[in-house]
């Protein structure tokens, strides 16, 4: 094979995650020769351009909040934060904040030490007392429940594919390519991956290969021989007309069985199926019942004005599930360590992308994680079975 047939870095997956690995690595080391292949640009069915597109400083686990301090920054100030002109401005952040409620008295303790964990790290979040929420939000009936976690600052949604246009673009603009086409195998040889087998242009040799593939992670693994805990998991979303309830200023609402935000004039809302498993990566077929079964009631019960409600559109989206701990597995495979892993954020991947891909450039080309210690996310806590787990999974 020919040398120009050889890149340094080969990115599984041209989606969010792989979009942003290939910015950091091309802004940290210019001339560095980074290949992106994708099965499919529209981005139909990926997880990035079917995310209800927000960011949140509550977390229960330190790493991700510092992983969203940076995030939210980067998104704020979009257009400076990449450094070369994308065609991108504003992403439109607008922080309504989150809001998380809880309804026994264990779960107010719990938001309150998270709280105090997460205003240690930079976070705005305040627990207030039911009255306090419903002087924020009269729409709101407080009565069942004992407080309410609330990000005034520093949260809220944002524009998603243009955060992706935005990286993919100053990616290019940086040196990286960016290919359509499917890749179909690795090959290892030596205890490395020394090249990734594309379906039309055939076997290219890379010093290193990441594996950004989203719901399709554990497939790319498989072909090295290794197992990853991540899966599809699929959930239906509703945008939903309530004109008893125009609420624009409503934060991003986590309540004990749905979350719902506004959306212009509508509402976005979805819940988590209780039979919830794994599906099919090409399974988009709606779960359209759980409006009416569950959401609703749900919603009329917390604010009298959603008792008129039209489903407006719907869509299905994919979680990449991780199942051992439902946070994200990060870095070298310590079997294959020129094989990095950036999967399984089951259902935060977008808000955590400026910050992981420039993590995964970073270890990369250095060696080690540097802006933010990310070893608390590493493959080998997998392979030990040693969940660290994110309870805030919205």
């Amino acid at each position: 094979m020919e040398q120009q047939d050889r890149y340094d870095v080969i990115i599984i997956g041209g989606a969010v995650m792989g979009a942003s690995a290939a910015f950091w690595l091309t802004r940290m080391q210019p001339g560095l020769r980074v290949l992106v292949a994708e099965r499919d640009t529209s981005f139909a069915q990926a997880s990035t351009a079917l995310s209800v597109a927000s960011i949140r400083q509550q977390f229960t686990t330190a790493v991700n909040v510092e992983i969203s301090r940076f995030g939210v920054g980067f998104i704020r100030d979009f257009r400076e934060s990449l450094g070369v002109e994308a065609g991108v401005g504003s992403l439109g952040l607008r922080e309504n904040g989150y809001l998380f409620l809880s309804h026994s008295d264990e779960g107010r303790v719990i938001l309150e030490e998270v709280a105090a964990m997460q205003r240690a790290h930079g976070a705005a979040t305040e627990v207030l007392a039911p009255e306090a929420v419903q002087a924020l939000f009269p729409w709101m009936q407080v009565e069942d429940i004992t407080a309410g976690s609330f990000g005034s600052r520093d949260e809220g949604w944002f524009d998603n594919m243009g955060l992706l246009a935005g990286f993919r673009a100053a990616a290019r603009a940086q040196g990286a390519e960016f290919v359509t086409d499917r890749a179909t195998g690795l090959t290892v040889e030596g205890g490395r991956v020394t090249a990734v087998t594309l379906e039309k242009r055939g076997t290219i040799a890379c010093a290193a290969a990441i594996n950004a593939a989203g719901t399709r992670a554990a497939e790319i693994c498989r072909w090295a021989g290794l197992d990853l805990a991540v899966e599809p998991r699929k959930r239906t979303v509703f945008v939903i007309d309530a004109p008893n309830a125009r609420h624009p200023e409503a934060p991003l609402l986590v309540d004990a069985g749905y979350y719902l935000r506004p959306e212009h004039e509508h509402w976005i809302t979805a819940t988590v199926p209780q039979d919830d498993g794994p599906c099919d990566p090409d399974d988009f077929d709606p779960d359209l019942h759980l409006f009416e079964d569950v959401i609703w009631e749900q919603l009329y019960n917390r604010a009298p004005g959603f008792d008129a409600v039209k489903v407006v559109r719907h869509w299905v989206g994919h979680y990449a599930y991780n199942t051992l701990d439902q946070n994200a597995i990060l870095g070298p495979h310590p079997e294959l360590p020129n094989l990095f892993l950036m999967n399984g954020f089951s259902g935060h991947g977008l808000q955590q992308s400026p910050a992981v891909g420039r993590g995964i450039a970073e270890h990369l080309l250095t060696g080690g994680w540097q802006s933010i210690d990310l070893s608390d996310l590493s493959v080998a806590r997998m392979l030990e079975n040693r969940p660290f787990r994110e309870r805030a999974v919205v």
